[in-house]
């Protein structure tokens, strides 16, 4: 019976910038992946010269999602459709299609669809955001605290669905050690960068990055999948895919990325540290 993993993110390139190398490596070890994305991405900003490409920064961003799912070997990819809701304060987020809109106001009709999604693909592992969403955007924040909420009602056989109910069996948000997130804050202040002021469009606050770090739990090992990964982000080339990273000596990258680290939310670690090295250890694939 084949190991289910369903990755539960917001935006097109949230599976490849942040998972692509983990991804390529359980899909070459036999587990049947599925991404869950919640939003099309329209508000990404892209550069002008890929403004003709599509009609629509919407249908460009999922054109290279497609790209990413058949490079990674998605099983499925499940796309919500919900509208980008740009970063937190922006204007957008009053757009009242986005995610962070419909999750404010009627939070029970998200989690009902990421609870659906759960129920069809029936997960032994489910894979989120941390509480922050990683950077504080309003689309990660939404759909990690639907996730988790659809986590546990999956199950629950009194929660009202056309589909059985299904327990997955572990929960983990998408982690980085926090003495690697301290060093690269300790970089950025070296470098005269406020860290409160980070990104194209200087809205990604870095110090509360690393403020709202959690504690890892599993390190996985995805040193042989980095050609992947870079495959994977390059499809998201409006997004910056293929950049920088991919410069990097292929030596020193193999140096850094040897691991991903996760933070396991349910079943609940004894103790803050390190227990494992595989998302489905002590998982009964059934």
């Amino acid at each position: 019976m084949a190991k289910r993993l369903l990755i539960c993110y917001a935006h097109p390139d949230d599976e490849s910038f942040g998972s692509g190398a983990m991804i390529a490596k359980y899909v070459a070890e036999g587990v049947e992946v599925y991404y869950l994305c919640a939003t099309d991405g329209d508000r990404g900003t892209i550069p002008t010269e890929m403004a003709n490409l599509y009609p629509s920064v919407r249908e460009l961003r999922l054109a290279e999602l497609e790209c990413a799912a058949r490079v990674l070997g998605f099983k499925q990819v499940f796309a919500l459709g919900y509208k980008d809701s740009g970063m937190m304060n922006s204007e957008h987020n009053a757009d009242p299609a986005c995610l962070w809109y419909q999750y404010q106001h009627c939070p029970q009709d998200v989690v009902r669809r990421v609870v659906e999604v759960m129920r069809r693909v029936r997960p032994h592992v489910v894979l989120t955001f941390n509480k922050y969403g990683g950077y504080g955007h309003p689309d990660h924040i939404a759909i990690q605290r639907a996730t988790e909420q659809a986590f546990h009602l999956a199950g629950d056989a009194q929660y009202a669905s056309s589909l059985s109910p299904w327990k997955p069996q572990k929960l983990y948000y998408g982690a980085l050690p926090t003495s690697f997130l301290r060093f690269l804050l300790w970089m950025l202040r070296l470098r005269g960068k406020d860290p409160r002021k980070m990104g194209v469009n200087q809205d990604i606050d870095f110090q509360a990055v690393v403020d709202n770090a959690e504690p890892v739990h599993a390190r996985v090992k995805i040193v042989g999948f980095l050609k992947a990964w870079d495959e994977a982000s390059a499809c998201h080339k409006s997004q910056g895919g293929g950049g920088t990273m991919a410069r990097f000596p292929a030596w020193l990258r193999r140096l850094l990325y040897r691991h991903q680290g996760f933070t396991r939310v349910v079943p609940r670690p004894l103790s803050d540290a390190v227990d494992e090295n595989d998302l489905f250890a002590g998982v009964i694939a059934d």
